[in-house]
């Protein structure tokens, strides 16, 4: 089965973070998991509020943990609030459903993990997950 390198997760937060200041974006952090949800890279650009990496986290995690993206996640949790404020205290707060992340997948459609990113609207978080994940040369699910 093929794993997230580093390398490859450097290269996912190197794009996305140059498609953030090309974008104007406000400052933005960035974070890589493997499959398993363990950090593999994170980086938060120089005037990111403190929050930034945990808020970048809760993101990846839940899309890693539930095999979708955060913005499908946003959008099943308002159809079912109850269930994902249980995920949410189940997984001791770390499970955030809001769209900034998406799963990372290789060409066969394997998951290798996820990337969330904090910092501007849900849109612009997601948007630079996405350049990130094209940059590796992998697929954004």
């Amino acid at each position: 089965m093929t794993r997230l390198t580093l390398d490859q997760a450097n290269q996912i937060i190197t794009a996305a973070l140059h498609q953030s200041a090309a974008s104007g974006y406000k400052p933005m952090a960035v974070v890589v998991l493997d499959d398993a949800g363990h950090l593999k890279t994170a980086q938060r650009q120089d005037g990111a509020s403190m929050f930034r990496i945990d808020v970048a986290t809760g993101k990846a995690w839940a899309a890693v943990g539930m095999d979708a993206s955060s913005r499908t996640l946003a959008q099943r949790a308002k159809d079912n609030p109850n269930f994902f404020v249980t995920l949410a205290s189940t997984a001791q707060g770390r499970f955030l459903p809001q769209t900034g992340a998406v799963l990372i997948r290789d060409a066969d459609g394997n998951m290798l993990g996820a990337v969330g990113a904090s910092g501007g609207s849900g849109d612009e978080d997601e948007a630079i997950c996405i350049a990130g994940v094209h940059a590796a040369g992998l697929v954004h699910g």
